[in-house]
C-alpha cells in the first residue's frame, strides 16, 4: 500500500567531487514506490519535494534520481550535520514526506 510518509536508516556519504555534498541514499523498495506514486509529479532534474526530520532537526528538500545507484538521493545540509554530528559513514534515522 503506498502512502506519503516512510521511515528508514541510511549511511551518510560524501560526493567525490569539487563541492562538499553529503547524501543518504533512500532504499531502493522506497525510493520505487515514491518513483512510481509520485514521478508523474517531479520537479527540476526529476525531483521529488520532501520534508525530512533526522534526530530534532526538519527540514524541506528535494530528493534527487540517481540512475547509477536507482535510488534517490537526499541532500544533507552542513547545519544538518552539524546539529545531529554526522560525519561520512555515520548511519542516520530519517523520516521523509513527500509534499504533494
Amino acid at each position: 500500500m503506498a502512502h506519503d510518509h516512510y521511515t528508514f536508516t541510511a549511511e551518510l556519504w560524501e560526493y567525490d567531487g569539487p563541492a562538499a555534498w553529503y547524501f543518504l541514499n533512500v532504499p531502493e523498495a522506497i525510493a520505487d514506490e515514491i518513483e512510481e506514486m509520485y514521478g508523474h509529479r517531479v520537479g527540476g532534474f526529476g525531483s521529488v519535494r520532501v520534508e525530512v526530520v533526522i534526530g530534532a532537526s526538519r527540514w524541506a528538500t528535494s530528493l534527487f534520481p540517481d540512475k547509477k545507484r536507482g535510488t534517490y538521493l537526499l541532500p544533507v545540509k552542513k547545519p544538518v550535520r552539524i546539529s545531529e554530528g554526522l560525519s561520512a559513514g555515520d548511519s542516520a534515522r530519517v523520516e521523509i514526506t513527500v509534499l504533494v
